[in-house]
């Protein structure tokens, strides 16, 4: 199998691409290497991809038209994985077009590269951030999301009303993936998770937003990556226009949503204490309130996954914060 995943310099998309490269497959990867984060650290986790075969690696931009369309004329996939995106909630407030062309036009381009070739199977990225501020927990793929706290929810939410309108139209297979606060080992420096620990160990002190009094369902990258491997093998497909009108669900196109989370939020306070002591150190906490975008509680629903493809996170807090500290301390010495 052959598999285009966008975004192969980034977090996901790294540990994504070695994992299929271990599975035997191969994989073309593209990243426009910007630099929201030190690039240093996403060219590191590029040379840890380039050194194995199977794996090509081309610079380019989803927001480049003419260059998506060609990498599809030219290269032939048997499925794609969209994971390339403008992350993050506060700097959507500071640059809120470099959201709108890489995760609003740039997928759109992914899409149509799609629909050209006829793909077998599109998954593409979405967030736990669509959620917005449903107080109902734990967020489930039937949960209303068309109240958005910030740009970058929008465009996740965009992503997903797009995709479902392609997949309609065309009948090409697409699944999205609601990602639930991803951590560990090659992560991204931005992440409060990995901001701590460099305080922490530098004798910083911390900022802890709504004085801690937030939850969240930190997912390890590896149980991330089983799910999403787990949905790519699994395309969709349509429901026969022919059944019983009360046995359809809403959507006859072959087009699925799935959380992807751990199903255990934890308080904020509970990841700087396992943070504290995997480094062996106290951290120096700065409160203050909540910010502009932020949710309070983020928690998967993750029934439909394991109902559907067997899908269980099974790495508690307590390991993966320590795998994640024992490669920062390696990787920055």
């Amino acid at each position: 199998m052959k598999v285009l995943v966008t975004g192969t310099a980034g977090f996901i998309g790294f540990h994504l691409a070695r994992r299929l490269l271990q599975d035997g497959m191969q994989v073309y990867g593209i990243d426009n290497l910007n630099d929201y984060y030190a690039v240093s650290l996403k060219r590191d986790r590029l040379a840890q991809l380039q050194s194995q075969s199977g794996f090509t690696f081309q610079e380019l931009d989803l927001s480049d038209r003419a260059g998506i369309a060609n990498l599809f004329q030219q290269q032939p996939f048997d499925c794609v994985v969209n994971l390339a995106a403008q992350a993050g909630i506060r700097y959507s407030l500071q640059n809120p077009w470099t959201y709108i062309d890489s995760n609003v036009s740039g997928f759109v381009n992914v899409l149509e590269g799609c629909r050209q070739q006829a793909i077998k199977h599109l998954v593409f990225a979405s967030s736990s951030s669509v959620y917005g501020a449903n107080t109902k927990v734990p967020f489930a793929e039937s949960d209303r999301t068309d109240h958005p706290v910030s740009l970058y929810a929008a465009t996740k939410k965009a992503n997903e009303l797009i995709a479902h309108t392609y997949s309609h139209l065309y009948g090409l297979p697409m699944t999205g993936i609601r990602f639930f606060t991803v951590y560990g080992p090659w992560g991204r420096p931005d992440m409060a998770y990995f901001k701590f620990a460099r305080a922490i160990l530098a004798g910083e002190a911390i900022d802890v937003y709504n004085f801690g009094k937030m939850q969240r369902d930190f997912t390890y990258i590896d149980d991330i990556i089983e799910g999403v491997v787990r949905v790519m093998l699994h395309p969709p497909e349509g429901v026969d226009c022919r059944l019983d009108l009360a046995e359809q669900p809403d959507s006859k196109a072959p087009y699925r949503i799935y959380n992807i989370g751990n199903n255990q939020p934890i308080e904020l306070m509970t990841l700087i204490q396992t943070l504290e002591k995997a480094l062996g150190k106290s951290a120096t906490l700065n409160l203050l309130p909540m910010q502009p975008g932020e949710v309070l509680t983020t928690y998967a629903d993750v029934q439909a996954l394991s109902t559907d493809l067997g899908f269980a996170p099974n790495t508690t807090i307590a390991d993966g914060i320590e795998r994640f500290v024992d490669w920062y301390q390696g990787y920055y010495r």
